[in-house]
């Protein structure tokens, strides 16, 4: 795989910060006007896919949260004049990788395939997209390997966590419901509805591809409308309102008859499309982000012994980011887990962090970098995900030296803006005995 300027050079110095990327992604764009980020690389003959569509699961209809996964299952289970084992079938038979997802803002997938059986697999995957079967069968298989799931974790405290922390951080907002659905909401799912959605979220207007490995422009660019040319310019999709973190705060329990308790936090974020994102993701990296070097895991579990894992990321949304946290610990040390949290945001905050944390941490999410790119699959995830946020074709050039020249000025404003005055939205799902 073809990576340029994979060798680092001086870590320290913004200007000669590394562009640690694949080889230069170029545009093409077929006969019916399908766009892909195309970056071409013979040295393995192998092709990568990746697509997402605009519009996920805060497009559920009323009442029925859980259609786009229950439609992004179904996706490969049967399309065209194959039902599901005949579908599957001609997967195997050539090694075709094919797989869909979807996610509060996006349905999407990944194709993965050997050149010698290119053809095949665009063709199996322009019947998955446009004629998928929805047979009754395997919408009862889908529906009751979904259901098990949700039954499974009716006692799992992380997800039951994880769940109600959504559900008070965006009250009446498509982004509290759970995008597995609940055991009526799924239950209650028609064929109707999921052809319904399927002609609304699956337009090739709305769609962004990214393509890595060995084939050239001219014969994406027939793939391309192969793959997605029967698709429709689909339905005009629900207004999801913009909206900010609710709660802050509050500590709320779910009751569980466990010994420890599960520990979900949150307060305010910044989106990837927003200037300070970069800021604030090395501030995140150095409060719970950097693994063994975050302050969060140092002070929880290394002095204190609180934990096992703890750590922060950043959310980014369409209609709403937010910094998100985590931990587990025995319910009598919850409150003293908190505290330890929070005043370790306090002084983050206030003091921001010493210029020694902030070039180990912008050494690190430099130096790293390149890991997210020794595959064809990882490069064509990275750049339709690039792609779907808008960032541009350059941004994987730009990365690293954005991250290089952030300042402590740079973390200070970040931290006012996420971090803000150091109240969370707390859940723990256990018996904490203190708070």
């Amino acid at each position: 795989m073809t990576l340029a300027d994979a060798t680092l050079v001086a870590p320290r110095s913004a200007a000669l910060a590394a562009a640690a990327s694949p080889a230069k992604a170029n545009a093409v764009v077929s006969a019916r006007g399908i766009e892909a980020w195309h970056v071409e690389s013979p040295v393995v003959p192998l092709i990568a896919l990746a697509f997402t569509f605009e519009g996920g699961a805060a497009q559920d209809p009323a009442g029925k949260s859980g259609a786009t996964q229950m439609l992004a299952r179904l996706l490969d289970e049967g399309a065209g004049p194959h039902e599901s084992d005949a579908f599957q079938e001609q997967l195997a038979a050539r090694a075709i990788e094919l797989s869909f997802h979807a996610g509060p803002d996006a349905i999407g997938g990944s194709l993965k395939t050997l050149v010698a059986h290119a053809d095949e697999a665009i063709g199996l995957l322009a019947l998955a997209l446009a004629q998928p079967r929805f047979d009754p069968a395997a919408i009862e298989r889908v529906r009751g390997q979904m259901l098990a799931g949700l039954r499974y974790q009716q006692n799992d405290p992380g997800v039951l966590a994880s769940r109600r922390f959504f559900a008070e951080a965006y009250p009446d907002h498509p982004y509290g419901r759970p995008s597995a659905g609940t055991i009526e909401s799924v239950s209650s799912i028609t064929r109707d509805d999921l052809v319904a959605l399927h002609a609304r979220l699956m337009s090739r207007t709305r769609v962004k591809v990214a393509a890595v490995g060995a084939i050239d422009a001219d014969a994406l660019a027939r793939a391309l409308d192969r793959a997605f040319g029967d698709l429709g310019e689909g339905g005009p999709l629900a207004v999801v309102p913009e909206t900010r973190l609710a709660g802050l705060g509050r500590r709320l329990v779910v009751d569980l008859d466990v010994p420890q308790s599960v520990i979900r936090f949150g307060t305010h974020g910044v989106a990837w499309r927003d200037p300070d994102f970069i800021p604030a993701y090395v501030l995140n990296h150095v409060l719970g982000g950097g693994a063994f070097t975050s302050r969060l895991f140092q002070e929880v579990r290394e002095k204190r012994g609180l934990a096992y894992s703890v750590g922060t990321s950043l959310v980014s949304h369409r209609a709403s980011a937010m910094t998100w946290g985590y931990t587990a610990t025995k319910n009598e040390r919850v409150a003293e887990c908190l505290t330890v949290i929070q005043d370790e945001i306090a002084r983050l905050t206030g003091d921001g962090p010493s210029d020694d944390e902030l070039q180990k941490a912008k050494d690190y999410l430099t130096g790293s970098y390149a890991l997210g790119f020794d595959t064809s699959t990882k490069i064509a995830h990275q750049l339709v995900q690039i792609a779907f946020e808008g960032l541009g074709m350059d941004y994987i050039a730009r990365r690293n030296g954005l991250i290089a020249a952030v300042t402590q000025d740079d973390i200070r404003r970040a931290a006012r803006r996420t971090l803000g005055d150091g109240r969370l939205l707390v859940v723990a799902a256990g018996r904490p005995t203190d708070i």
